[in-house]
C-alpha cells in the first residue's frame, strides 16, 4: 500500500493480512496538510491530502512475519484507518473526533499479546497519539507496594514513565485477587484515576487469561467502558505452532529435518491435551527450539570431536535433539 489509500476487497490493491522491557522510538516527524478550502468554493477531493510517506508499511512487514492471529490482524489495520481518516476529516474541517485507545488483551500465554503492544505502540508513535511511542510492561509485583500509600506512589511512578507511550499490564486479574483489602484494589484505583488525569498522554493495556480477565472487569463497574477495544488472541493450532517452531529455526539458520517435524508435531498433541489450560503456545515452542539448538551442538561435539561438521550438520535439528523432561 502506498499513498493515503487505504486498500480494500475489490480495488485492486493488495490489503495487508489478517492475521517489554522498554522499547524506545525516536518520533517520526508528524506532517500535516494545507487546511481544507471552503466548502462552496472547493470540492472535497481538492483538499491536499496527507503526505505520502506510508506510516502503516513497517507495521504490516511485521504483522506479515506472524503466524495466524487474523483478527488481531484485522483490528491493528482498523485503528490505522480510524487515525488516518480522523486527520483526513481534520484537515478538510471536520470534527475528527475524541477516540480512546486503552485496550484489553484476552489470551493464554504465548498467543503474541506483548508482541502486539510492541507494534500498537509503534503505531500509535508514527500516527502522532503518542509522542514517543515506548513500552512499559509491568505486572503486578512491579505495580503493589508493600504498606499504606506505596502501591499508589509504585504506580504513579510507572504511570509516569509510560506518558507519552503505553503501559501494559501483564496478568492484569492478580490486581484484584487480594479482596478488599489488599493493595492491589489500591493499584486499580490509581490507574483509573491516571487514565483521567493523562487522558490522551499514554495507553494503557490490560492483559491475562480470557476467563480471568472478564472476572476482573466484574471488580468495577467502571472498568469496561475504560477499554473500549478489547481483543481475542486465539490459541494456535498444531499446524501453526509448527509453522512458527519453522520459523524459529530459519531465523536462525537451522532446519528441522520432517522426521524432527514429525517428533514435534506427535509431542505439541500430546502436550496441548494434557495441559489446555496452563499450554504457553509459541511460548512452548521457542523454549523446546532453543533446548533442542542446545542438545544439538552437545550431538554434534560429541560425533565430530576430531574433526569439523559438514555446514549442512551444523544446521540440521534431528529427532534425538529434541528433549522434553519426562519424555522418552
Amino acid at each position: 500500500m502506498s499513498g493515503h489509500v487505504i486498500s480494500g476487497p475489490g480495488n485492486g490493491s493488495a490489503r495487508p493480512s489478517r492475521q517489554i522491557n522498554v522499547v524506545l522510538r525516536s518520533p517520526d516527524p508528524i506532517q500535516t496538510g494545507a487546511s481544507a478550502h471552503a466548502l462552496d468554493s472547493e470540492p472535497l477531493q481538492a483538499v491536499k491530502p496527507l503526505p505520502s510517506m506510508d506510516h502503516y508499511a513497517d507495521i504490516q512487514k511485521e504483522l506479515e512475519t506472524m503466524i495466524g492471529m487474523d483478527n488481531v490482524k484485522a483490528l491493528v489495520y482498523e485503528i490505522y484507518a480510524l487515525l488516518y481518516i480522523s486527520r483526513m476529516r481534520t484537515e478538510a474541517g471536520l470534527s475528527g473526533g475524541s477516540q480512546v485507545y486503552h485496550m484489553i488483551f484476552k489470551g493464554n500465554p504465548g498467543t503474541g499479546k506483548t508482541t502486539i503492544a510492541r507494534i500498537v505502540a509503534k503505531l500509535f508513535q508514527k500516527m502522532g497519539v503518542l509522542a514517543k511511542g515506548h513500552l512499559i510492561e509491568v505486572e503486578r509485583a512491579d505495580l503493589v507496594g508493600e504498606y499504606i500509600g506505596h502501591t499508589a506512589q509504585k504506580t504513579r511512578d510507572l504511570v509516569r514513565k509510560a506518558i507519552g507511550g503505553v503501559l501494559f499490564v501483564d496478568e492484569a486479574y492478580s490486581l484484584a485477587r487480594g479482596g478488599e483489602k489488599d493493595f492491589g484494589k489500591e493499584a486499580i484505583d490509581t490507574l483509573v484515576k491516571a487514565m483521567e488525569d493523562h487522558r490522551n498522554q499514554f495507553v494503557l493495556i490490560l492483559a491475562g487469561y480470557p476467563a480471568e480477565i472478564e472476572d476482573f472487569l466484574l471488580t468495577n463497574p467502571g472498568l469496561p467502558s475504560r477499554f473500549p477495544i478489547q481483543i481475542e488472541f486465539p490459541d494456535y493450532s498444531i499446524d501453526q505452532l509448527i509453522q512458527i517452531s519453522e520459523l524459529m529455526a530459519k531465523e536462525r539458520d537451522y532446519i528441522l529435518q520432517p522426521q524432527t517435524i514429525f517428533k514435534l508435531r506427535q509431542h505439541l498433541m500430546q502436550e496441548k491435551q494434557s495441559a489446555m489450560f496452563s499450554f504457553s503456545n509459541a511460548r512452548y515452542v521457542r523454549n523446546s527450539i532453543e533446548k533442542a539448538i542446545r542438545y544439538h551442538a552437545v550431538r554434534l561435539l560429541t560425533q565430530y570431536a576430531n574433526s569439523v561438521p559438514p555446514k549442512q550438520e551444523l544446521m540440521s535439528i534431528r529427532p534425538e535433539d529434541l528433549k522434553w523432561e519426562n519424555r522418552p
